[in-house]
């Protein structure tokens, strides 16, 4: 069977089809409860909204489990009661993340106290003027880093993603801040042209930034590459593209360690000069550099566990 396929999954578990949850009404009431109190209250709110997730969204459920022992958090003897509770604390640590993604926006959140481990490389980069492409996971809390984009209006960031599945919230940040819509590319919309876009962009010093750590929406062209263990479905496109814009390209993450007190650190590393695809060699070069990406995926989530936000199936179901 060839290496790049289609992935087998539990039905209707592709991450695109999950719904959101919750209404914006209890997103406002989530947020003004930190704005009245303080992060205290918004966290006792947090904890039934969790539960409450957990119980109605199965499918995330048994993914946060699955992940939870992959990593090590949650032992392989854990009973049904002590692994919901794990799933209960995971989804808790999104609704802190959540905060956190609208404070940035709205000045709740003092980004000069942010720690940066930056490749000197990058930074040279951006003050010379030179492009690039950053390769992110869901995992932290990327809004820092565009915010500290908008505020240092040096660094121009050009961001593909698929919000259509979390529109409520995104509403929100509208509302809060309408810069936080700006720059953002929907992935199904990217075709030729838009490849092209970002390609002047790119040469005329901009970064784009791409998650590659989830299967495509209209795509599911995709590499098993071990991660966390056992083999999971990788996708192809970001480092397609990658190789088309013909770039450096850089990892990027941005999360609280927890031993920092609630702290974050914006890590910055560069991956490869050049991503180069020969024709005959090409699905070797693309497992090399998924298998790369995976190591610095592997090393975040070792150092911040719960903070890689996958709430859907993501190792391949063995039949």
């Amino acid at each position: 069977m060839p290496a790049m396929r289609n992935p087998p999954r539990r039905p209707d578990s592709h991450w695109a089809s999950l719904p959101e949850s919750g209404t914006t009404a209890w997103l406002w009431i989530m947020y003004l409860s930190y704005v009245w109190i303080g992060r205290p209250l918004y966290r006792t709110l947090a904890w039934p909204a969790s539960w409450y997730f957990i119980t109605v969204r199965p499918v995330a459920r048994r993914a946060s489990i699955e992940y939870q022992r992959r990593i090590g958090v949650l032992p392989a003897s854990a009973g049904a009661w002590q692994a919901w509770r794990a799933s209960a604390l995971h989804v808790r640590r999104f609704a802190d993340a959540l905060l956190d993604k609208a404070l940035v926006w709205t000045g709740g959140l003092t980004l000069d106290d942010i720690r940066r481990e930056v490749d000197p490389r990058f930074d040279q980069a951006v003050d010379e003027n030179r492009g690039g492409v950053l390769v992110v996971a869901h995992f932290g809390n990327l809004e820092v880093l565009r915010r500290l984009g908008e505020r240092a209006k040096q660094l121009r960031l050009h961001i593909l993603v698929h919000t259509r599945h979390a529109e409520r919230f995104n509403r929100m940040l509208t509302r809060m801040n309408p810069e936080s819509a700006e720059r953002l590319l929907q992935v199904t919309d990217v075709d030729t042209a838009t490849i092209a876009h970002l390609a002047t962009r790119v040469e005329l010093g901009d970064f784009v930034v791409i998650a590659a750590d989830r299967v495509p929406v209209t795509s599911e062209r995709v590499l098993d590459v071990p991660f966390l263990g056992a083999d999971a479905a990788f996708p192809i496109g970001p480092w397609v593209l990658a190789a088309a814009l013909d770039c450096p390209v850089y990892w990027l993450a941005c999360y609280q360690r927890p031993a920092d007190h609630g702290r974050y650190t914006l890590v910055c590393e560069l991956m490869r000069d050049r991503i180069v695809l020969p024709r005959k060699t090409r699905e070797a070069a693309l497992r090399e550099v998924i298998a790369d990406y995976v190591q610095y995926l592997e090393r975040a989530c070792r150092e911040a566990p719960l903070a890689w936000f996958n709430f859907f199936p993501f190792w391949r179901v063995r039949k």
